[in-house]
Formats: C-alpha cells, sequence, structure tokens
C-alpha cells in the first residue's frame, strides 16, 4: 500500500478550505484545495482526478507548502526572469562592429562563424542554430552570391539580356 503523503500543519483544516474557497486567482485556488484535500486524507490518486494535476506536481507543491507554508502557494511564473542573455549590450556593439566586415577567413557570415566568433568573445559555447538565430536577430541576412551556370555560353548570356 502506498505511503500516504505527510502535509505540514501549517493551517487546520477549515482554514485552508476557507483560503481555497476564497481566493482570486485560480491557479491559486487549484493549489488551496490539492493541500486542502490532501489534509483531509485523500489519497493523491483521489486528489489526481479531482483536480487534473499529475502526481509529480502535486509533491512538488506539498514539499514547497511544507517547506514555506502558505507562502508557497500561488503562481511563482512571474519570478522567472527566463533565461540570461548571452551577451550584454558590449558583445553586441562588438558582433554588429564585426559583422560589418568581412568575417574572419574572408567570406560571408553565417551562423557557424557568429557562433565561433561569440564562443570566442564571451566563453561560452554556442551552438550553430544559435549563431543564425542572432544573426537573423540583427537583421542580417546571408550574402551568397547566385550561383551561374558553368556550361552557360557570355555570348548567349548578353544576347538575352539585350532582349
Amino acid at each position: 500500500m502506498p505511503k500516504r503523503i505527510n502535509i505540514a500543519e501549517h493551517s487546520n483544516i477549515s482554514e485552508l478550505e476557507q483560503l481555497y474557497k476564497h481566493a482570486k486567482d485560480a491557479i491559486e485556488s487549484r493549489q488551496y484545495q490539492i493541500i486542502w484535500l490532501l489534509a483531509q486524507g485523500k489519497k493523491t490518486e483521489e486528489v489526481e482526478e479531482i483536480t487534473g494535476y499529475s502526481r509529480t506536481w502535486i509533491y512538488a507543491l506539498v514539499k514547497r507548502y511544507n517547506e514555506l507554508g502558505i507562502c508557497g502557494i500561488g503562481d511563482r511564473r512571474s519570478e522567472n526572469q527566463g533565461v540570461k542573455a548571452l551577451g550584454d549590450d558590449i558583445h553586441q556593439a562588438l558582433l554588429w562592429q564585426a559583422l560589418q566586415d568581412n568575417a574572419p577567413d574572408g567570406g560571408f557570415w553565417n551562423g557557424r562563424k557568429v557562433a565561433d566568433w561569440l564562443s570566442e568573445v564571451t566563453g561560452i559555447t554556442i551552438s550553430r542554430q544559435r549563431g543564425w538565430e542572432i544573426l537573423r536577430q540583427m537583421t542580417f541576412r546571408l550574402r551568397v552570391p547566385r550561383p551561374s551556370h558553368t556550361e552557360s555560353d557570355p555570348v548567349e548570356q548578353e544576347a538575352w539580356k539585350k532582349n
């Protein structure tokens, strides 16, 4: 038989019920409901069926509630600021200046060359795909001359251009 989840007694069952019923935010309300149901002695499987939350998320929520109490309940997505930018304004300005000239090998800039250049400057390994995304963000396009036919006759081409 599975072990029941222990809920720390930060609040009694009636307080949890009131918090659940009077919560203004839907996410906060569901989280109070999970804690309230578990505090009543319901099994995790029942709480999963009632709320639609996964067992993993229920365990994470209970852990947070047991550690922080009522302060651990609520939507915390706004606290997630996302991934830190690859380079600061100085690195971006340096890259912009570098992109104004030819690539280090004398050819055109592409995602691999931008990634290699940024990896060297920042000390962080940057993938080719990310280099291409940065190149596109900076509104640069891959500038490669169109291929010409090797078997074409230059005289015929000039005659075609005149018409």
